[in-house]
């Protein structure tokens, strides 16, 4: 599926608007296709872009390089509206790994952490102290289950067990039901047939 995250050190970008929403991550015109490659393109693509293509100036997402700031830091009830797998697809492939919000909608949080990308909900103290920081480098511990930056006080978070233990293995349901076959075919093997 991905690579594990266990550890990402990465500067953060800020994206404060509250209800950012999955068709703002990823317009409707873009859910034509099944694959993840190159939606990162399209990620906040009317956001970037003018009618004409051309890219804004003025755009954020069009001035930063991807591969240093990989965890988004986004206002309030991130990611409501529709649900997509293609909006995490999109904040993958532009080249995010986490996004942390004091709110983030419910079934993205799910569609985020069945395709690679770590959900965080943090408090507002801590969400305004990452954001007062942005260009300080900040660790996310999957593995330790907090959020670390300079000589701050750890931030623990949680992540659901089953969706946790994915991420950590770089794997998606699938991939972890793979990882089982062994299993699943020595118990075939010997279960008790059925009696008619």
């Amino acid at each position: 599926m991905s690579e594990p995250f266990k550890v990402l050190t990465s500067k953060t970008l800020t994206l404060s608007q509250a209800n950012i929403d999955t068709d703002q991550i990823i317009p409707a015109r873009f859910l034509t296709t099944t694959t993840r490659e190159g939606l990162g393109a399209h990620a906040f693509h009317d956001w970037r872009y003018e009618a004409d293509r051309s890219a804004k100036p003025e755009a954020v997402l069009n001035r930063i390089d991807p591969s240093e700031q990989r965890i988004l830091l986004a206002g309030p009830n991130f990611a409501c509206g529709s649900s997509r797998e293609h909006a995490p697809w999109a904040l993958l492939d532009y080249g995010f790994r986490a996004v942390i919000s004091t709110e983030i909608a419910d079934i993205f949080t799910s569609n985020a952490l069945k395709n690679g990308l770590l959900p965080i909900v943090v408090d507002q103290a801590v969400w305004d102290d990452l954001a007062a920081h942005p260009e300080q480098p900040v660790t996310i511990d999957l593995e330790a289950g907090e959020i670390r930056r300079g000589n701050v006080a750890p931030v623990p978070f949680k992540v659901e067990a089953f969706a946790r233990q994915c991420l950590l293995d770089g794997v998606d349901t699938l991939g972890w039901l793979q990882s089982k076959l062994p299993y699943i075919q020595t118990f075939e093997r010997f279960r008790e047939p059925e009696t008619t």
